[in-house]
Order: structure tokens, then sequence, then C-alpha cells
């Protein structure tokens, strides 16, 4: 699968992953900027060129026949909106219980311009004692790079403010709807 994604992401997209992917048995994968449903594609090419499989949170709404096969096939995992448990514990408990998962994350939750990012990536990441691998995805560049392997200090406030910094200067295929 890897050759094959290889090939569609380089010659008929014309993107390229740049930067060095660390390998790590476990992390937390804050995909940014995600302004188009194109951002998901994109990513899981890019991941996958590598030989490498990530899963992702979906709404569970598109967890249904023949979809469900699909999803869980390439590594989707349901989220339950409006669930009174907590979906960081249940991610933590899941990252303790397999000796390798990697799970992509949209930071700002939604293709639409949003000022403050979802703090879930942040505290799924430091309760599962994970790092996040910050990676932007460069529509300008048609780069999909790793921009640093972080390791969150459990100061959100500092932390976010570095994390976003890293992200400067990657331009989002729908620009007006990324604010760092």
């Amino acid at each position: 699968m890897g050759n094959f994604s290889k090939f569609v992401l380089n010659n008929i997209f014309g993107w390229k992953v740049i930067n060095e992917y660390p390998v790590v048995p476990k992390c937390v994968m804050a995909v940014a900027p995600h302004t188009s449903n194109w951002d998901f594609v994109i990513g899981k090419l890019a991941y996958s060129s590598l030989g490498r499989q990530a899963n992702f949170l979906i709404k569970e709404e598109w967890f249904f026949f023949p979809f469900n096969i699909f999803f869980s096939s390439i590594g989707g995992i349901p989220v339950k909106r409006g669930h009174s448990g907590s979906l960081t514990d249940t991610l933590s408990r899941e990252f303790q219980t397999r000796k390798w998962m990697h799970l992509g994350i949209t930071p700002e939750g939604t293709r639409k311009p949003v000022k403050e990012w979802k703090k879930g990536f942040y505290f799924i990441a430091m309760k599962a004692k994970v790092p996040i691998i910050l990676i932007g995805l460069d529509y300008g560049k048609k780069e999909a790079r790793v921009l640093d392997l972080f390791y969150p200090t459990g100061d959100y406030r500092k932390d976010i403010v570095e994390i976003k910094a890293h992200y400067q200067g990657i331009q989002a295929k729908k620009p007006e709807n990324f604010i760092l």
C-alpha cells in the first residue's frame, strides 16, 4: 500500500513528504491546517506512503454499512458526539493496550475558521504519556512535513503557544479558514 500511496501522492497530486517522520511506537499526530476535506486524503496518503498506518477519529454517523468496514480498515475510530464519557480517558486506555498507535487529530476540530484550537489532542497525549508529532500540510509548497516531535509539559497555555508557532508560514487549502 505504501508504494501505491507514494505514487498517487507524488505523481497524481504532486505532493511530497518532507523531513523524517520519527519512528516512535505511540504518538498523537497534530495535523494542521484543516480547512478542507482534502486534508484527510493528503494526510492519509502521505503517512501511508511511508508504509505506516495511523488511526483517526471520525463521527460515529459515518460508521454504517459499508462505510464502517472501509473506515475501520484504514484506522478510523468512531466518536459519539455529545456522549457523556471521556474520549480522553477512552483513548488513553487504548494507547495502553496497544504496542503501536499513531493517532492523527486535527487540532482545529473543524474545517471552519476557529480562534482557539481544541485541547483534546494535547490532553490525550498527556494522559497517554506519548509525544505529539506536529505535521503541517502546506498547500503552497505541496508538502506534508514534520515540524517537530513535541513532548507536552503539562503547562497547556505555554505549550500551545509553542505548538502553534511551528505552523507559522504553512499555507492552508483555504487560507482564510486557518487562524493561528
